[in-house]
């Protein structure tokens, strides 16, 4: 929460510029013109790919990892969630575990991100780009990059939730997705800065100036990217449906209480098939057009960006990392003993 209030106010300026609702319509063609480049340099450059490679299996066994507690969750409590309008203190456990499951992946998913960022402006200054040069840059803004990626991350998979069917319709979906968007563009220069050696909140105050300097372009970009989720996501529902009809999930006369866990868990593969998408082909495009635009930028102002030669070291977040690790393992491992079963069998409406 710290954190996140130090970049709050990214939001609050960008939604105030005037028209900021009016995304642009040639968004997809301004970010397939960015392929070329990210493509040369990918080829130029293969760890990129590897970083991307990485991202996929560090969201994959995000995803997994947040599924097993489903499995705790036994078929009476999914029940009673149904035929209840009220909560269970299986709600607010299963929402801690939903946010340390994206604390745990944002980690990776942050560093690899940075490499990538950190690949382009190695290679802008002539500079050779390996793995181990990348991760020498990037380790030192370990906290800033995990505290971005989780506050995106946490705000990306409520957005997500936000927009699947659910009983009673969403509550204010216009106003939900203008804050969204409003949120994704104005951090759009907050990954360049922080590997550039900024730290967060620099970061947030950087990318403000960065995207209302370079509003049309940096819209198209995001407009784009996000328009080409949306289809990958359009076909992950799609393949979804596909693949339940295709194998026999639940049973026939069987009730969904008593597979939840088997639903969400064969959900993986269309999941997963998309997030390889978008780690390996739309992710990096947009890191690297971003990087692109942001050094264009920062020329512009008469401020190159100048990667340090030998950036100091860092661990503690490493440490923090290892520690929420441990943390999540003893919970997994002595979850009977730590009475989590006994309070996730708990009915719903009877939480009091």
């Amino acid at each position: 929460m710290g954190a996140f209030n130090k970049i709050n106010f990214i939001r609050e300026e960008i939604k105030n510029i005037p028209g900021i609702e009016n995304k642009p319509k040639d968004g997809v063609a301004s970010f397939t013109s960015r392929i070329a480049y990210a493509v040369s340099l990918g080829f130029k450059e293969k760890e990129i790919f590897l970083f991307g490679l990485l991202q996929w299996v560090s969201i994959g066994f995000g995803y997994l990892l947040w599924v097993q507690m489903l499995d705790w969750i036994p078929e009476s409590v999914w029940r009673s969630a149904a035929n209840s309008d009220e909560g269970s203190i299986a709600d607010w456990i299963l929402l801690a575990w939903s946010f340390v499951c994206v604390g745990l992946t944002a980690f990776p998913v942050g560093i690899l991100t940075g490499c990538m960022g950190a690949t382009h402006f190695l290679h802008k200054q002539g500079r050779e780009s390996t793995i181990a040069t990348c991760f020498k840059l990037v380790l030192p803004q370990s906290w800033s990059l995990w505290s971005f990626h989780w506050i995106d991350g946490w705000i990306t998979v409520n957005q997500i939730l936000d927009r699947l069917p659910k009983k009673g319709g969403r509550k204010n979906p216009v106003l939900s997705e203008a804050l969204y968007y409003a949120w994704k563009l104005g951090v759009s220069g907050v990954l360049p800065s922080i590997v550039t050696g900024n730290n967060l909140f620099t970061s947030g105050k950087n990318s403000v100036i960065f995207v209302k300097d370079n509003l049309v372009e940096v819209a198209k970009l995001r407009a784009g990217y996000s328009a080409l989720c949306w289809i990958v996501g359009i076909g992950t529902y799609v393949g979804t449906i596909f693949l339940f009809m295709a194998v026999d999930i639940v049973p026939k006369n069987d009730e969904v209480y008593q597979h939840i866990y088997t639903i969400y868990f064969w959900a993986a593969v269309p999941i997963l098939i998309a997030v390889g998408v978008i780690s390996l082909i739309l992710r990096p495009i947009f890191v690297l057009a971003l990087c692109d635009l942001y050094s264009d930028h920062m020329d512009e102002k008469g401020f190159p960006v100048e990667l340090p030669e030998n950036p100091s070291k860092s661990i503690s977040a490493l440490v923090a990392f290892g520690c929420l690790c441990f943390i999540v393992a003893v919970v997994y491992i002595y979850r009977i003993e730590l009475g989590i079963i006994d309070k996730l069998s708990t009915p719903y409406g009877l939480s009091n």
